[in-house]
């Protein structure tokens, strides 16, 4: 998921390989790929024994399409048009959407430790 990703780690990176971003999001490598195809906006550097590099950029943008295909249930289409048409309006969202994630699993954690206190 993208909730996993160590934000203090990223900044420490320039380019990430396709095993590390699929590990980010929780997804297969073959999906990253396939993604690269259906969205041309993502369009990681590669080397010259053809590794894909991923750039933050790339990792962000990558992250809306996780979170409009996989957390929202859109299908690729409708993704591709939403991101097409207000690309920052979908960034924004999938980061209030993405911290209200997180605050959930932080509040339900902590209900679980309450409960185990009684």
């Amino acid at each position: 998921m993208a909730e996993k990703r160590n934000d203090s780690k990223k900044s420490l990176k320039l380019y990430y390989s396709t095993k590390e971003v699929a590990e980010m999001f929780g997804v297969k490598e073959s999906l990253l790929r396939y993604w690269e195809t259906e969205f041309p906006q993502i369009k990681p550097q590669t080397t010259g024994n053809k590794v894909r590099q991923y750039t933050q950029k790339n990792i962000d943008l990558i992250a809306v399409i996780y979170n409009l295909v996989k957390v929202r249930g859109f299908k690729l289409a409708a993704a591709r048009k939403m991101i097409n048409e207000n690309r920052e309006g979908v960034e924004k969202t999938a980061i209030i959407l993405n911290t209200l994630i997180a605050l959930r699993d932080e509040l339900t954690e902590m209900k679980r430790q309450l409960d185990s206190l009684v």
